[in-house]
């Protein structure tokens, strides 16, 4: 075997060092693997997310001033006297009193009063508790105030939760108020509201639930006798009834409004 001198072996050194690059770092020792497994990352099974809004029916606030000067009861009613309002039965329909309760019940078409004839009245505030048993989308029930006979104010709720105000004046039709929506008025049946009529010279007001909705002002009809009605406007029957029937006086003064300079 042939010997090379120690001379060469280092020139041979040289030689292996000048042919790798000048930037060049020697290889790093890498770790032997390990048996421990790698941390497990947490899983979020209810990620935060924002809170949806339930879309509602606005009601109305209650508002004490809009009902002022309400005094002693005038006028009470349990409907335990069947003489005290109009009462009939035909094909079209029936308004019938029994077990303290006014029921009106009539067929598609057909519009349906009943009259109180024991009183009239000028300035009150009136209740009464209507509970539509038969009742859906347009059809609709309420009370009638101020009645002479061929001009009266009605108040109309709808199985839509529509309410609104017309004058009746020797057959003619005047809309006091334009259908607005009510969260306080049942949407179809079987619903309950109490209907409350603020009334104080030329100022009508309707409260639903001991909630102000909405006010007229009119001079025709300054007294007169108080009623209540339903109406199918459907294709199939409608059924109201009512009960706690309550009158109170009123003593109110509206404001003299001083004309502005």
């Amino acid at each position: 075997m042939r010997r090379f001198p120690p001379s060469y072996l280092f020139i041979g050194f040289l030689l292996l060092a000048s042919c790798l690059p000048l930037d060049s770092t020697p290889p790093t020792a890498t770790p032997p693997p390990s048996d421990t497994p790698p941390p497990t990352p947490t899983i979020v099974w209810f990620p935060p997310s924002a809170t949806p809004t339930l879309r509602t029916i606005a009601t109305h606030t209650a508002v004490p001033e809009m009902s002022p000067g309400i005094g002693a009861i005038l006028f009470s009613d349990d409907f335990s006297d069947d003489s005290a309002w109009d009462t009939a039965v035909s094909d079209q329909g029936s308004a019938a009193i029994s077990r303290s309760r006014l029921t009106l019940a009539a067929q598609p078409g057909v519009y349906l009063v009943s009259m109180n004839r024991e009183a009239t009245f000028g300035d009150f505030y009136a209740e009464i508790t209507a509970r539509p048993s038969l009742c859906r989308g347009d059809d609709s029930y309420g009370v009638i105030i101020r009645s002479t006979g061929d001009t009266f104010y009605r108040f109309t709720l709808t199985c839509s939760s529509m309410i609104s105000a017309e004058r009746i004046k020797s057959s003619v039709r005047l809309l006091m108020q334009e259908p607005i929506p009510s969260g306080d008025a049942p949407p179809g049946a079987p619903g309950e509201v109490r209907i409350g009529i603020w009334a104080a010279g030329n100022e009508m007001r309707l409260f639903l639930n001991g909630r102000f909705q909405f006010g007229i002002n009119d001079p025709s009809s300054p007294d007169g006798a108080f009623g209540v009605f339903a109406r199918g406007a459907g294709d199939t029957p409608v059924s109201v009834t009512f009960s706690d029937f309550i009158v109170y006086d009123v003593a109110y003064v509206a404001p003299t409004r001083t004309p502005q300079p």
